[in-house]
């Protein structure tokens, strides 16, 4: 009789569990999970006198070898790679040491510096291109009129106009309005870290940055490894709208911000002159997905197993 009871109670609490689960479930289902796999079937068709043919792996061959598509695909698959290594140097390094800062329990004002720091987070991006297209602007700029109060006027350029240094002028504003979340993670990892931990160093003879550097920073490696991933998968899918708002669909000039995103914009809904094609872009968006899952496994069966083996 007692089993029946523990046997009916689980499965009670296992009605709860689908219960409470199944409307995020079926959301993500419906506009996630579906739509991959509708990319991935179309990226095997092409479109014949209206009609779709099945083609294979054909369209992959095309996206990377073929010169009209692999030049853009390249081009954009290696942006991508530059804001992630920018993102990963200096953005995340800052984001650690504002969040040591606002860690040490002395600090005043820290609630303060906490909401000014991700306050740029929560603007929208349309707000953020228009406001740094307005700053950077050598016609009605503030910049140039700034550097040249200080001495510097001189150093000025259109930064967002020239191929060489568009790519990073929009990354240090990605920095810029993004650095607040790394920061929040970082933060909160340093804030559960024990107590009894940093008396225990205090007690060994650290103190300062030393305690950051040998007992507070080995501490917060897993976290370290989540912001990681995270940055790779943000740069390779949340890039699109910061750069279409500041440099429009064609990501110019000449394609120098160009990334997986915007050339996915082009490929299936088509911009200007080009024309959209449906089963080209579900091969670009399932080239993007395959990248995405091929960096998450990485961090996975790499860098998460060091991270388990060196807790335990």
């Amino acid at each position: 009789m007692h089993t029946e009871n523990l046997t009916s109670g689980r499965l009670k609490r296992r009605w709860y569990i689908v219960v409470f689960l199944a409307p995020a479930t079926l959301i993500y289902t419906i506009f996630a999970i579906y739509p991959i796999i509708e990319s991935l079937r179309l990226s095997l068709y092409v479109a014949d006198e209206g009609q779709s043919q099945f083609v294979g792996f054909a369209n992959y061959v095309r996206l990377i070898a073929e010169p009209y598509w692999a030049e853009q695909f390249w081009n954009a698959f290696k942006n991508n790679i530059v804001l992630f290594i920018m993102h990963m140097l200096i953005q995340n390094p800052i984001a650690l040491a504002l969040a040591a800062l606002l860690s040490i329990p002395t600090l005043k004002g820290a609630a303060i510096y906490r909401t000014v720091f991700f306050l740029p987070t929560l603007l929208s991006v349309v707000v953020i291109g228009f406001i740094w297209q307005l700053i950077l602007s050598p016609l009605w700029g503030v910049t140039p009129d700034a550097m040249k109060a200080v001495g510097l006027g001189h150093w000025f350029q259109p930064w967002l106009g020239l191929e060489s240094s568009a790519l990073v002028t929009v990354t240090l504003i990605s920095i810029w309005q993004y650095v607040g979340i790394p920061l929040m993670l970082f933060y909160a990892a340093l804030l559960n870290i024990p107590e009894e931990t940093i008396e225990a160093a205090r007690i060994d003879g650290l103190n300062g940055w030393s305690i950051f550097w040998k007992v507070k920073l080995p501490l917060i490696l897993p976290t370290l490894g989540l912001v990681a991933i995270l940055t790779y998968i943000g740069n390779f899918t949340a890039s699109f709208d910061l750069i279409y708002s500041i440099q429009g669909g064609l990501a110019g000039p000449n394609f120098s911000t160009d990334v997986m995103g915007t050339f996915l914009f082009r490929t299936f809904f088509g911009f200007q002159a080009q024309l959209g094609d449906q089963h080209m872009g579900a091969t670009v968006a399932s080239a993007l997905f395959f990248i995405i899952l091929a960096g998450v496994g990485c961090y996975l069966f790499g860098v998460q197993r060091k991270l388990q083996r060196y807790d335990s």
